[in-house]
């Protein structure tokens, strides 16, 4: 069966596969037309199936005794759950995120016209992890450094903070969202500029108050900005230092830029939040809002954005009416798709190019 694992989730870039004669040739199959053909070795199992959140797809079993679906799950960047009998299982031979608050497998199927990502043509920036001391935490906590092809510590860069969503980690825009290889692509061809990119865990806990509300913000502002700002060379003002998250990421984003426009020039909000989803906040960082002059001065850019079959449209259409009418300098975007990987990846190629102009 042809094989083709995505390079940077792979635990080895020249996968070895495995023994047909123990593992069966287990492994999946781009079609080119969109579907995507699995087989999977479970000898021992009654059912075996695909559930894509409450879509599933049945396997049937081969005369060879192996486990085998072909099905169209849809294109893009898809998440979804194996069951066998029921249960949720973690397979090997297929490649495997971090999503859901948990390790998962997906597919990646090409999407016609989004090629952004593509490793072939374009000088490649580094990423770098980074562990940090965090006084709000009492912990070491963790961040990733994007710099891009021609690094140059010599010289002074603009930096964007970028957030993952709920149940995500730091890893996320990179090895799922491909920011690098995006960000890699659009220097190449002369559409942003050069900056840096440095991802926390905004899921972070406090270890001296396990129950208290998401540090995440207060991580931020107190530990990890002074971190990036001590060890690399980037402008400390505000028109040099960006903002921006998917879901939960894009409330954070949210509550820091607008309590805090005097550090933050450039805000964007994918599958956007500008209050909670779950309505846990009390809202005081809308203040901003009800001051347009004020706002527009803080903001070059404050981004928008949102997938149009997202299970969340009807709380960006609520954010619509809480600004109508007021004369807010807001870019608002809307992208097909879900609550989602391929949402996000448009949302960042659409955004980075607006930013440090």
């Amino acid at each position: 069966m042809k094989k083709e694992w995505p390079l940077d989730v792979s635990v080895s870039f020249d996968p070895y596969y495995g023994e047909p004669s123990r593992d069966g040739d287990e492994g999946y199959e781009l079609l080119g037309d969109g579907r995507v053909r699995i087989r999977i070795r479970a000898p021992q199992a009654q059912r075996v199936e695909i559930d894509q959140f409450g879509h599933t797809v049945p396997f049937e079993k081969t005369e060879d005794g192996m486990w085998a679906c072909t099905a169209d799950l849809g294109r893009g960047f898809k998440y979804f759950f194996l069951k066998i009998d029921g249960a949720d299982v973690l397979h090997p031979y297929l490649p495997i995120g971090y999503g859901c608050c948990r390790p998962m497998n997906f597919l990646d199927i090409p999407v016609e016209g989004e090629d952004w990502d593509r490793l072939d043509g374009a000088a490649h920036g580094a990423v770098i992890r980074h562990l940090f001391p965090s006084s709000v935490t009492g912990k070491t906590e963790v961040c990733l450094v994007y710099t891009p092809p021609a690094y140059d510590p010599a010289r002074k860069y603009p930096v964007l903070y970028l957030q993952h969503g709920y149940g995500e980690n730091e890893t996320g825009w990179v090895y799922q969202g491909h920011v690098g290889r995006i960000a890699d692509r659009l220097l190449a061809e002369g559409q942003m500029k050069e900056m840096l990119i440095v991802m926390g865990n905004g899921m972070a806990v406090s270890g001296k108050d396990p129950a208290a509300p998401n540090p995440f913000p207060e991580i931020l502002l107190k530990d990890l900005i002074p971190f990036i700002e001590a060890h690399y060379p980037v402008y400390t003002d505000k028109w040099n230092r960006a903002m921006a998250g998917l879901s939960m990421g894009s409330f954070q984003t949210s509550v820091v830029t607008l309590t805090h426009p005097e550090l933050f020039g450039y805000a964007g909000l994918f599958s956007g939040f500008l209050r909670s989803p779950r309505d846990t906040e009390d809202g005081k960082h809308l203040a901003l809002l009800e001051k347009p002059e004020a706002f527009n001065e803080a903001f070059r850019v404050f981004y928008r954005a949102m997938g149009t079959e997202d299970p969340f449209f009807d709380r960006f259409e609520g954010d619509d009416r809480l600004v109508e009418g007021k004369p807010l300098q807001m870019i608002r975007k809307t992208f097909p798709g879900g609550h989602d990987w391929t949402v996000w990846r448009r949302c960042i190629h659409d955004f980075l190019p607006m930013l440090f102009r």
